[in-house]
């Protein structure tokens, strides 16, 4: 699976789950660009492991700050 389409994916969960409308890239960050709070940002970890089928642990929460990285924690999750 291409970064592109775990962004892809990753942008669905994103306007299905948090409402969100705008524009979606990589360097964007969760909490300042993004906006979202402990709560929402719960519920995007939530929905991006059913997406993909991983399991985030406490361990990445720590390493993702844009939507660049959790693209990458994805990747590595899925193998690819």
């Amino acid at each position: 699976m291409s970064d592109e389409a775990i962004l892809s994916g990753i942008a669905e969960v994103a306007r299905r789950h948090l409402d969100w409308q705008g524009p979606f890239t990589p360097e964007m960050r969760l909490v300042e660009d993004l906006r979202l709070d402990s709560v929402r940002l719960l519920t995007l970890a939530i929905e991006v492991e059913n997406r993909f089928r991983v399991l985030l642990d406490e361990a990445d929460e720590g390493r993702i700050e844009t939507i660049g990285d959790l693209v990458g924690i994805v990747r590595r999750k899925l193998g690819v």
